[in-house]
């Protein structure tokens, strides 16, 4: 009994069978009509029978997620080092990151349709749009952290700017980075589908933004739910495959680390 306590995945799912069967009694106690709450069965039945049209649109979101994150990581990274190269520079476009961040993404999503048009273009700049200021904003902090006695045993070796910044800065600044990948993983999934509101163009289906709002026009509910439980398993799979990225580049930073000293 007690090595199943220490099964990781157990918990969570004996919480979930819980929370699932209190919901599905409740809903049929209260006797709520299935367009306001369906129940989870509902919920269940209707991902086993559209089970294809929802990987597929599981997949064209995950595309244009990953996309996005992908142009996120390198951008996010890049303006994050002309940032930290000035104080000057910091001080003059630092407050224009923070107010892009600060506009709502459904607000700009029509511009997006404008600039890109209708498809994949404008629903990946959406991702990469509310991806991104996490990445700047921990890579910053992890730039700008760098242990003065570091950076004065550099200045007395008589480093260059350049040599500081990719021998020191940058592999210093590589926990931050990864940090503000995994908050941005997340986003990633949120521009992506709130992007395919606005612009999707119904190639192959569209992505489950599309499977959403095709399924309240239905008035499907289980169907609403069944699309948003796929949105947020893909939500998880692209965060423990940046965990995983993450895990895994820190422990080749440390053993590194190690192994130089």
């Amino acid at each position: 009994m007690r090595a199943l306590y220490q099964i990781v995945w157990l918990p969570p799912l004996m919480s979930f069978v819980l929370i699932t069967g209190l919901i599905e009694c409740s809903i049929i106690l209260m006797d709520l009509p299935a367009y306001l709450a369906p129940r989870p069965s509902a919920v269940a039945l209707a991902l086993w029978m559209h089970a294809e049209e929802l990987l597929k649109a599981t997949w064209h979101t995950g595309v244009a997620a990953l996309l996005g994150l992908g142009m996120s990581a390198l951008l996010g990274a890049l303006l994050a080092i002309t940032l930290a190269s000035h104080p000057l520079i910091r001080r003059a476009f630092y407050p224009y990151a923070v107010f892009f961040q600060t506009v709502p993404i459904i607000a700009i999503a029509p511009m997006l349709v404008i600039w890109f048009g209708y498809g994949q273009g404008a629903v990946v700049a959406a991702s990469f749009i509310v991806s991104v200021f996490p990445i700047i904003a921990n890579t910053l902090t992890g730039l700008l952290s760098t242990d003065p006695a570091l950076l004065d045993l550099f200045r007395i070796a008589k480093a260059s700017s350049l040599h500081t910044l990719f021998k020191l800065r940058i592999p210093g600044a590589i926990p931050h980075f990864l940090t503000g990948l995994r908050i941005a993983s997340g986003l990633a999934v949120i521009g992506a589908i709130v992007g395919e509101f606005v612009a999707d163009s119904y190639e192959d289906g569209g992505g489950i933004g599309t499977a959403v709002e095709i399924a309240l026009k239905e008035q499907r509910t289980d169907l609403v739910f069944a699309a948003v439980l796929m949105s947020s398993l893909l939500g998880l799979l692209i965060f423990w495959l940046v965990s995983g990225l993450n895990l895994l580049t820190l422990k080749r930073w440390h053993l590194g680390e190690f192994k130089d000293s």
